[in-house]
């Protein structure tokens, strides 16, 4: 016979390699302790004699099983008093429900059974959705907006409803705050919201609402956040978007014409400034040209009106000191000035009449020739 086949057979028992066969293990020796020491079982016959019909060791069997209670239980409290905090989380950690301190990331330390640690994420941004709410995510995301309108429809500042689809972004920012302060954050943050966007929209008329959509955002998270902040719930506002700012339903036609109306109404208009700065501009440049021309003509007709003055006083003056001189040097100016410019020339003399030339035409006369034979 071979030496392993005389071996015994608690020497060819080995460890448990996983945790499942060591609870595997264990609830076989629970059994057999029931059982009265695991002899029942492997097809072996019991030996005779008169132990054959005694009870098992029940006081035995209780302490095995306390005793590997009190392992297990060992192992709990050694495995429970060290826990790991994830990057981007914090822990807040309670002795007997008090808070005590936070935890940074990383692997922390714990009194058993005395400490709690609650594990709360910091670093991802939570989103609340108004209006309508997102069935599949993605690049192309769908979005089902039927049996929010309770959500959505609210009233303007001039009594007109609108349907307005929003999300509130948000971050943890005080676990503590978080943990301690306010029963439901999500929830508050759900209602909160709903209150200060109404509050916003109410305070404005219609197309104020339709036409900033960036003003209504930015008033929106600044409350919002002052309101949380009053509650001490921890949380910050990242970002306050309009999804969709549009009439209900029943009133869009209604709405599309009106809007056709004013936009032909501004149209209109702008014609109309168009040609008011085109026309205008141009009937103002020629009436203050036709002024400057006027005032111009004035001038010049004042002066030239003046140069004759002063120079028939200059005459007048010179005719005073020498008047036959005068007239004379006045007559032939004239005549120098009349006589190249005439045709025919007929001289006639007071006493005689007409003079018995021939040659009454002119032509070849020198007038200043012929003054002078006069004179």
């Amino acid at each position: 016979m071979a030496w392993d086949d005389q071996q015994p057979q608690w020497g060819k028992k080995k460890r448990p390699a996983t945790p499942e066969e060591f609870v595997a293990a264990l609830l076989k020796k629970i059994k057999d302790a029931f059982d009265g020491g695991g002899n029942s079982g492997g097809g072996q016959d019991k030996p005779p004699g008169p132990t054959q019909g005694t009870p098992p060791n029940l006081w035995g069997s209780l302490l095995k099983i306390g005793a590997i209670i009190g392992v297990i239980f060992l192992i709990q409290v050694i495995y429970s008093s060290f826990y790991t905090i994830e990057p981007g989380e914090r822990g807040v950690v309670t002795r007997f429900g008090k808070f005590v301190k936070l935890a940074n990331p990383g692997l922390n330390f714990k009194i058993p059974l005395i400490d709690a640690a609650i594990k709360v994420d910091v670093e991802n941004v939570r989103k609340q959705e108004f209006g309508f709410r997102t069935r599949i995510p993605g690049q192309k995301s769908v979005y089902e907006k039927r049996g929010y309108d309770h959500e959505s429809l609210m009233l303007t500042g001039d009594k007109n409803v609108i349907d307005v689809q929003w999300i509130v972004q948000y971050k943890i920012q005080d676990p503590f705050n978080f943990v301690f302060k306010v029963r439901n954050v999500d929830q508050s943050v759900r209602d909160v919201s709903e209150m200060v966007i109404r509050r916003v929209v109410g305070n404005h008329d219609f197309d104020y609402v339709l036409s900033n959509r960036e003003i209504i955002e930015a008033s929106t998270a600044r409350e919002l956040q002052s309101v949380l902040e009053s509650f001490q719930s921890g949380v910050k506002i990242v970002t306050v978007k309009l999804q969709d700012v549009n009439p209900p339903d029943a009133v869009k036609p209604a709405f599309n014409e009106v809007n056709e109306a004013d936009q032909d109404m501004k149209r209109l208009v702008n014609e109309a400034e168009e040609t008011y700065n085109r026309v205008i501009p141009r009937a103002r440049g020629d009436a203050k040209k036709i002024l400057e021309e006027s005032h111009g003509y004035a001038v010049q007709r004042t002066n030239l009106a003046m140069g004759e003055t002063n120079r028939f006083l200059a005459v007048l003056k010179e005719y005073k000191r020498a008047k036959e001189v005068t007239r004379k040097r006045l007559f032939l100016e004239t005549m120098i000035d009349v006589l190249p410019r005439v045709t025919d020339i007929y001289i006639i003399d007071n006493k005689q009449g007409v003079l018995p030339l021939l040659d009454l035409s002119g032509k070849g006369l020198d007038a200043s020739k012929l003054v002078k034979g006069k004179k």
